[in-house]
């Protein structure tokens, strides 16, 4: 049978239901199981299938407590409204062409109810309250569009930046990369805790935090005196997954000023 020509009453009747918060489409479990045609009664088959196969009330399926039709006293007959993934579980293991039929019938329900449903011009533009919905939902949309415009060039500025990075640099050689001033740049790293200079020292070093997350490194550097000898110093140095994080993080009047002057 060709499931894109099946209809609900064709089949089995499909409802909206809340399930754990969320609306979405449901089946009853009678209607399935005489539709299946399964040999069991409905009660022990209802039952059984949710505990061999794990089902969880209000996540997966809903109960319904009816009273009796006859209007007497007593127990009355309880309905299961079932999630179409549930459905199409139940209709999979009952390894049978109905349950196949079953099983695609839902699948199409689905996809039905995925596409974007015509808007009526005509009735829109006699409703005020209608258009002025339509046209707030399109201007949502262009606003998160152009927001991940953004996102996206900035990721992509960034990303060209650090492209030339080979390793770690040091910091005059990161703003280089970065395309501000050295100057700037120290003094950005300063103010937002990346680096710090010790008492009596003349050389930066990298916050513990920073170095923890891999976007500073110290390596030790060698320094010729004007004396003729040699002297080891270690040096704070951003990594490449520090550059791409500053790249990202560095405010725009900084480069600016860097292009400009």
């Amino acid at each position: 049978m060709n499931t894109n020509k099946l209809n609900q009453e064709s089949l089995i009747p499909v409802s909206l239901s809340e399930i754990n918060g969320e609306s979405m489409q449901t089946v009853n479990a009678r209607e399935l199981h005489s539709f299946l045609e399964s040999k069991q009664q409905f009660a022990n088959w209802i039952s059984s299938r949710i505990e061999q196969y794990g089902f969880i009330e209000g996540n997966d399926y809903l109960i319904n407590l009816l009273n009796r039709s006859d209007g007497r006293a007593g127990k009355g007959r309880t309905e299961y409204h079932l999630s179409l993934d549930m459905a199409k579980e139940l209709s999979m293991v009952e390894r049978n062409e109905k349950g196949k039929q079953a099983r695609q019938y839902f699948i199409e329900c689905e996809r039905i109810a995925r596409e974007p449903k015509p808007v009526d011009v005509h009735e829109v533009l006699n409703d005020p309250s209608a258009m002025r919905g339509l046209l707030l939902s399109y201007t949502e949309k262009v606003l998160a569009l152009e927001e991940k415009n953004k996102e996206l060039t900035a990721d992509s500025e960034a990303l060209n930046r650090i492209a030339k990075a080979d390793g770690s640099l040091c910091i005059t050689d990161a703003a280089k990369t970065l395309q501000i001033r050295p100057k700037n740049l120290f003094t950005w790293l300063q103010r937002h805790g990346w680096i710090y200079k010790r008492i009596g020292c003349a050389h930066y070093c990298a916050y513990q935090d920073k170095l923890n997350r891999g976007l500073m490194e110290h390596k030790s550097t060698t320094v010729l005196r004007s004396d003729g000898t040699e002297k080891v110093t270690p040096q704070a140095r951003v990594t490449p997954e520090g550059l791409e994080k500053l790249a990202k993080l560095l405010p725009p009047e900084i480069t600016e000023v860097a292009v400009n002057g």
